[in-house]
């Protein structure tokens, strides 16, 4: 193996994502709301095992894309770059990173394979709620100024795009009670048994958590309703009246679910997002039919609201 400029072997890379230190606050600050940003210098691996080292041109092409990352981050007035302390326990980066706000870490490695192939791993951290926000894999052809520059040009364009989502402040969202639709012959007339009961309430309360350790949404408290619809449990009946309730909540979009129990071991999940204000369907997704038992509601739930609404871009 040839040496390397500043070798990051991966499984340093994945420890550094575990690790999510946080960022020195700077006392010449921009503006308060502006969003700390620390871009780590990229680790360096050689494998191509040429015959010429090439240690000092490849140290000079890292550090002028390093240069470039940092220019195209920090041009962003809605970004302050700041330096990773390295001196920091980890008790004590754990306790700065979420004390204000969020701290959003940019690490990667970039490895060359053969004369021709290089590709880096590059991934955002949100070291506040140390949720990966970007984590993804690069390959580039070329060992020259050239594709280096352009290789830089395509990974800052993901980057931005990543914390252009983090900095926008997080929508007021009004998440009510899930609901049970129990088509089986063993359904209630009326209501829902105490075991179903205590599933939805399980599944209510991992699907909020999930939305607001997202840093997208911030989860409204929904005391002190008197609306009928939510106090029988049909809101997925009410053509739209939770959009209302959620407005006079101060929410600016509402959600709702629906189990929809077909049989004893088989069910799906549905969602629906609505703008508080127009009343307007933003945001929907549906399971399709799962395998399981209540027990497993929340976990098709948990993974129906990560897939449909985390996962694609922010609904406004």
């Amino acid at each position: 193996m040839r040496r390397c400029c500043r070798a990051l072997p991966a499984l340093f890379l994945l420890a550094l994502l575990m690790d999510f230190r946080s960022a020195c606050a700077d006392p010449g600050a921009p503006p308060a709301k502006a969003l700390d940003v620390a871009v780590e210098d990229f680790g360096y691996l050689d494998t191509a095992g040429e015959p010429a080292d090439q240690s000092a041109i490849h140290q000079t092409r890292l550090s002028a894309f390093m240069r470039a990352l940092k220019s195209d981050v920090g041009a962003d007035r809605r970004y302050r770059l700041v330096a990773p302390d390295e001196g920091l326990a980890s008790t004590d980066r754990d306790r700065s990173a979420g004390a204000d706000g969020a701290r959003i870490r940019i690490v990667g490695i970039i490895k060359k394979t053969s004369t021709l192939i290089q590709w880096a791993r590059v991934a955002v951290v949100d070291a506040a709620t140390k949720r990966v926000l970007l984590e993804k894999f690069y390959t580039f052809r070329g060992d020259t100024d050239e594709a280096w520059t352009r290789a830089e040009e395509f990974i800052a364009r993901d980057v931005l795009a990543t914390l252009a989502t983090a900095a926008a402040s997080p929508i007021g969202l009004a998440v009510f009670e899930f609901e049970l639709e129990d088509t089986t012959a063993a359904a209630l007339p009326a209501g829902v048994d105490g075991a179903d009961a205590a599933h939805l309430a399980e599944l209510t309360a991992a699907v909020r958590e999930l939305l607001a350790q997202s840093g997208r949404y911030r989860v409204i408290e929904l005391g002190g309703i008197d609306a009928d619809a939510v106090k029988t449990h049909t809101l997925r009946d009410c053509r739209g009246c939770e959009a209302e309730i959620a407005r006079e909540l101060g929410a600016d979009q509402s959600l709702i679910g629906v189990v929809r129990r077909v049989s004893r071991t088989e069910y799906s999940i549905g969602f629906q997002v609505r703008d508080a204000r127009a009343g307007a369907v933003i945001a929907r997704g549906d399971s399709g039919l799962r395998m399981g038992a209540d027990y497993s509601w929340k976990r098709g739930a948990v993974r129906l609201i990560s897939d449909r609404l985390l996962e694609s871009p922010s609904p406004q």
